[in-house]
């Protein structure tokens, strides 16, 4: 059996190790690919993993290569030299209003913020070239459906946004089919039984979970 790592972020971390001692240098590669994503969505050239995580119950944050339970998800891991999103945007102006629609809603406040990070970089008045608007990035007629009457007022597109998130999220149960979906739209999602063979769509799902293991417990749940 090849050398195996568990890490905590928040309250608790660990490592444990098995093996002979020469897997020591690959162990510790791992763990610290781990530590960077976490730290600031960074991966090192040439390593490639395979990365669990789940969140427990008092909010931390659990990593691991070798799952234990049902707990833990996949986070897909970018191949070495695939460009990920860099480092995760540290701007604190909407910790508060993610925090709480976070909470009302459902959803994990680091992954709301992820979210926006991605879509519109924080910005209130941001508008794509499809026309989508706001700090996440509705479309027209999404917000009509989601009772947005301006999408350009912050706590109306995040509540929004937040709700639309959380119906991906139960709709399809895992949160990079849901992040596709909210990306590219849950007909495509359905249409490829995952995530679409879009390279926009697949780049915005590795960017949102990078940011989304960066932000970890710095968002109050």
């Amino acid at each position: 059996m090849g050398p195996q790592f568990q890490a905590g972020l928040g309250l608790a971390a660990r490592t444990s190790q098995k093996g002979p001692d020469s897997s020591m240098a690959s162990f510790l590669q791992t763990g610290l690919r781990v530590l960077l994503v976490a730290v600031c969505g960074a991966i090192p050239p040439g390593v490639s993993a395979d990365v669990y995580r789940y969140v427990d119950d008092a909010g931390v944050i659990h990593f691991t290569n070798h799952p234990v339970d049902d707990r833990f998800e996949p986070i897909r891991v970018a191949p070495a030299g695939f460009r990920r999103g860099g480092r995760a945007p540290r701007v604190a102006r909407y910790d508060s209003l993610i925090s709480r629609l976070g909470r009302e809603h459902s959803v994990e406040p680091a992954l709301v913020k992820a979210v926006i990070a991605a879509e519109s970089n924080f910005d209130p008045k941001a508008v794509s070239r499809k026309g989508a608007q706001g700090l996440m990035q509705l479309m027209p007629g999404t917000a009509r459906l989601l009772g947005v009457e301006d999408a350009f007022e912050p706590e109306q597109n995040v509540s929004g946004g937040t709700r639309y998130l959380r119906e991906m999220l139960t709709r399809y149960g895992d949160m990079t089919r849901a992040l596709a979906a909210y990306n590219a739209g849950p007909e495509a999602v359905d249409r490829y039984r995952g995530v679409p063979p879009y390279p926009e769509t697949q780049d915005y799902v590795d960017r949102v979970l990078t940011y989304y293991v960066a932000y970890g417990n710095t968002l109050s749940r």
